[in-house]
């Protein structure tokens, strides 16, 4: 019998799940688990999940509060499917709020120990803004996990390996959707992907100076682009996709390889550095701010149908 994409893949890249689907993650049997707020609605929205989600928000001090409660409720669940890490994300309100990510991350961890879940098992995600990294740095620090996502520009990835995240998440789509966009006529299959070719440049380079922060891909459109990143240190895929490739079959040959990696000059960003960078690419910093107003309205809707329930 040939082997699956899926299985050949899991034998050169730990596969993460990218969904708050428990029925999912039973499926694909993944290492690790990802959520975001627009999962987590997903996954709220469950219509056996209703009575669950009406005792927290009756039992939570606010709406804010409640928020968290539930991302942290799934993640419990998550964390008793995979062996490995379950990342939860600090609220898009705080992206340029260095202190106030800080706080919420120190939250988040304390709400999963009273559900029996260790920080050792856990990954905070926070936007890869400036403030967002400049929190992580001190997370990591503190003994607590981070996950940057939200990372569409070199620069962040040169910030975030600076700061000692323990992974960063590229969103390989999201690139892609800016430069179709842009430029609709033209081929973007395979090595053309610029999603793909920004996790390449990020992995050679990672490796290239011996970073030990997590190259996670993530955000994926098609198949071809995470056969493209083979060999990625994790890749974060959807149940779609994740089902597509345990359906197909043929050579899987790896891509990314840290023996063949090179890199160029690794001087630390300054704040200055940054934000210039990010203001010359376009496209990082048209989805960056596209991203946290698309997490924050997931958010907005999470809180209305906690309210609901609350006053049900």
């Amino acid at each position: 019998m040939a082997t699956s994409l899926l299985t050949q893949l899991k034998e050169m890249t730990t596969v993460v799940a990218d969904t708050g689907d428990l029925e999912a993650i039973r499926r694909f049997q993944p290492q690790d688990a990802t959520t975001n707020p627009s999962l987590i609605l997903q996954a709220a929205q469950q219509a056996e999940r209703r009575a669950r989600l009406a005792s927290i928000a009756k039992e939570s001090t606010d709406l804010d509060d409640a928020v968290d409660r539930v991302a942290v409720d799934i993640g419990s669940e998550i964390s008793e499917l995979v062996p490995g890490y379950v990342s939860t994300e600090v609220s898009a309100r705080l992206s340029f709020d260095r202190d106030a990510t800080i706080a919420k991350a120190h939250s988040l961890i304390e709400l999963y120990a009273k559900h029996g879940v260790g920080a050792e098992r856990i990954l905070v995600k926070m936007a890869s803004t400036w403030e967002g990294i400049q929190a992580a740095r001190q997370l990591e620090r503190d003994g607590i996990r981070t996950n940057l996502t939200l990372l569409f520009g070199f620069a962040q990835a040169q910030a975030c390996a600076d700061a000692g995240a323990t992974l960063i998440s590229p969103f390989v789509g999201r690139i892609l959707d800016w430069h179709k966009a842009k430029n609709p006529n033209t081929d973007f299959s395979g090595a053309n992907d610029p999603g793909v070719q920004s996790v390449k440049r990020i992995y050679d380079y990672y490796k290239g100076h011996g970073y030990p922060t997590i190259v996670m891909g993530a955000s994926f459109r098609n198949i071809g682009e995470i056969e493209a990143l083979a060999g990625c240190d994790r890749l974060t895929i959807s149940p779609t996709l994740l089902n597509e490739l345990d359906e197909s079959c043929g050579e899987l040959p790896r891509q990314l390889s840290p023996l063949g990696a090179s890199s160029s000059s690794n001087e630390a960003l300054t704040q200055a550095d940054f934000r210039w960078a990010m203001n010359e690419d376009e496209m990082a910093s048209d989805k960056l701010a596209e991203g946290i107003r698309k997490f924050m309205a997931d958010q907005r809707k999470l809180e209305e149908l906690l309210s609901t329930l609350r006053n049900s």
